[in-house]
């Protein structure tokens, strides 16, 4: 009896041994997936957290204030009349239908982007190199 007693706790403890290995060995396998994955910070129109707000000698900076009434940048266009047009607002390429920032986008000119949210169009111009 103290045998077969010896032996149930040595197979117990063999498998508590092996299921706690297989455990740490998810976890192991879980952080290095995690660790390969590439984290990409989206601004969303939002100021850089690593810009400074005061100078070296502790005045504080001005800032600008976000272009268009709603901080909406028209940052270039791809236009062709007979085809499809593109432009980039806020950093993302977007396409007539496409949505940025709770607005779609109705149409795209040569030199401007028409959007429009609840019923009211908003014109985003192009800005010329020199502005």
């Amino acid at each position: 009896m103290s045998e077969n007693k010896s032996t149930i706790q040595t197979f117990i403890s063999g498998i508590l041994a092996i299921c706690s290995l297989l455990i740490v060995l998810n976890l192991e396998f879980r952080i290095a997936v995690f660790a390969d994955e590439q984290f990409v910070y989206d601004p969303k129109g939002r100021r850089s957290p690593f810009t400074p707000l005061v100078t070296p000698d502790g005045r504080l900076l001005k800032l600008d204030k976000e272009p268009g009434a709603v901080g909406l940048t028209l940052e270039g266009i791809i236009f062709d009349k007979r085809g499809v047009s593109y432009a980039i607002v806020n950093t993302e390429v977007v396409k007539i239908g496409d949505f940025v920032s709770g607005y779609q986008v109705l149409r795209i000119e040569k030199a401007k982007v028409v959007l429009i949210k609840e019923g009211e169009p908003l014109e985003i111009e192009l800005k010329k190199e020199d502005e």
